[in-house]
């Protein structure tokens, strides 16, 4: 039988816990959180929920056969997988479900739903894993549209080519993590992209939001992967020509990265690949100060050893992620390589990193085998308890959904600095904003990528929520988080894309002309501006409101 997605929350409905075992979570919730002792509730059946009836029916014979408007297939693409969307899907509250799902299978389809829901003024909505945290694929302005409709491509999911010579791949814009993976292991060959959401998203999605992946230095985002892009667009097709780099003016392969489905519809890319590695060598390095852990990572940073993983979590993110439970701070390192050894370059990590008082207790882990696909290099048991905590952490909103308490995260970059004092103001801005709004409340940080000039802190948030006003708390805590980072100096997002949720700070960040751009680009590409509307900038004109 075929697992089946959950229709309110991340991931498969199999995962979320049965209700002894959210009790037994709860009291670990209330012991790590200083909190009142919770509750778990049940989530509102289907059958239950606010679902706003269809606008709009597909009455173009090319679509009809891809077309559903079940409740099941609209619920579960009616948000992302932010705490507010899956708070409001808890609740049973799906009012912004489109109102029809698309199911392409081949780029023509597209293409047919392009022309559809430009002719009909029905908003279109490209949908890869529907993990987005931030408001990527939820339209606001519903009313301005006759209707709105997603475009699940996840039916455009295979590797149509490989190129070994340049160790190159075209890959469709649907295939998801596992499924990429699977068919570049026949050949040998992996992409090496393992975000957190690497279960469930999707080749398109990556590109479309510039996410990070698993490199934690050097090839950071999935912008270091990508040689040309194929997107279908309004005005037509938008294919970029594979090369290994070009000076040739502004690069239209990075006006797709980072479009957010907002200029046209990601079909295909070709995608840079390598040898699955053979030698990995992994330690975790513990450090009593902060100080000193931060500045080890950068000496690191900058020694031009580029480690696969470089990732630091200070003591409460060590603790709450089961990795250290001693008070100190964790950088846990990792090395591979397809061609050679790599104990050389982990030893003078480790000797960069002890200059600065770390302390290695457990050694070094080698592997000479290919493992299975993962978010991580080869690992010691520390880093193996790590791996499982960062895959099961989308899992655990869930349950926190389900006890009332708020749990949420938010990351950005700035240089080395000007780290320390965001690091200092964002966790006294969120602590200072958790006491006014829910009365209590912690944060923790960890680094996912480092740069030579700079780090990407991740900030996770825990708070107890009031009953019935959980997404308004949650509102305030985010808007104070968004205030905190743009105010010390560091990016609205590094890795989680703008969507609706970021887009008054990116605004903000981003030069006052270039929004100017962005809107004319919109304006040319998508001339009936239906295309995932409210995303990084306003449609020129309003499908039912211009001419």
């Amino acid at each position: 039988m075929q697992r089946r997605l959950s229709h309110w929350g991340w991931g498969y409905e199999d995962r979320f816990p049965d209700v002894e075992t959210r009790r037994l979570f709860a009291r670990e919730v209330q012991m790590f959180g200083g909190f009142d002792a919770l509750t778990p509730r049940e989530p509102t059946p289907l059958a239950d929920a606010r679902l706003p009836a269809p606008r709009v029916t597909v009455d173009d014979p090319r679509l009809a056969s891809i077309a559903s408007a079940l409740p099941y297939d609209r619920a579960s693409r009616a948000y992302g997988r932010s705490y507010r969307d899956i708070a409001r899907g808890f609740e049973g509250d799906f009012s912004g479900a489109p109102d029809v799902v698309l199911r392409p299978t081949e780029e023509a389809q597209v293409a047919a739903a392009l022309e559809w829901a430009a002719a009909r003024e029905v908003a279109l909505v490209p949908y890869g894993g529907g993990t987005s945290v931030v408001g990527g694929v939820e339209v606001d302005a519903r009313d301005a549209y006759a209707g709105v409709a997603c475009l699940d491509l996840r039916g455009l999911d295979r590797v149509l080519e490989i190129d070994a010579t340049s160790r190159a791949a075209r890959i469709e814009a649907g295939a998801t993590g596992p499924r990429l993976e699977a068919q570049l292991r026949a050949h040998g060959l992996t992409l090496r992209f393992f975000p957190q959401s690497f279960e469930l998203s999707t080749l398109g999605g990556w590109i479309a939001t510039r996410a990070g992946g698993h490199f934690a230095t050097r090839e950071t985002h999935i912008d270091d992967l990508v040689e040309s892009t194929r997107m279908l667009t309004g005005r037509g097709v938008f294919e970029s020509r594979r090369l290994p780099g070009s000076g040739a003016g502004p690069s239209p392969d990075r006006l797709v990265m980072g479009s957010e489905g907002t200029l046209g519809v990601i079909t295909e890319a070709w995608v840079r690949v390598r040898p699955r590695p053979r030698w990995r060598a992994s330690a975790s390095v513990r450090f009593r100060e902060w100080t000193g852990c931060v500045s080890a990572t950068r000496a690191i940073a900058q020694s031009g050893l580029w480690p696969a993983n470089c990732r630091v979590l200070d003591q409460r993110e060590a603790l709450l992620n089961r990795v250290a439970a001693d008070g100190t701070h964790v950088l846990l390192l990792g090395f591979e390589s397809a061609d050679h050894d790599v104990r050389p370059a982990m030893d003078r990590a480790l000797e960069l990193a002890r200059a600065h008082g770390g302390e290695c207790p457990d050694g070094v882990s080698e592997k000479r085998a290919v493992e299975d696909d993962d978010p991580g290099a080869a690992r010691d048991e520390v880093s193996d308890r790590w791996r499982q905590a960062f895959l099961d952490a989308p899992y655990l909103m869930n349950s926190m959904v389900s006890l009332g308490v708020i749990a949420d995260t938010f990351e950005t970059a700035c240089t080395w600095d000007r780290l320390e004092a965001l690091h200092r103001g964002v966790i006294a801005a969120m602590k200072d904003a958790m006491r006014r709004v829910c009365g209590r409340g912690l944060v923790t940080c960890r680094f996912t990528h480092v740069y030579p000039d700079g780090a990407a802190p991740y900030f996770t948030f825990i708070a107890p929520a009031r009953e019935g006003s959980a997404v308004s708390q949650w509102t305030e805590l985010k808007h104070a988080a968004s205030e905190a980072v743009l105010a010390h100096g560091g990016t609205i997002t590094h890795h989680h894309a703008v969507g609706r949720t970021h887009r008054p700070w990116y605004e903000r960040q981003r030069p006052e002309p270039f929004g100017d751009v962005l809107a004319a680009v919109k304006a040319t590409l998508d001339p009936a501006g239906v295309l995932n509307p409210g995303v990084l900038v306003t449609a020129p004109r309003g499908p039912r409101a211009g001419g």
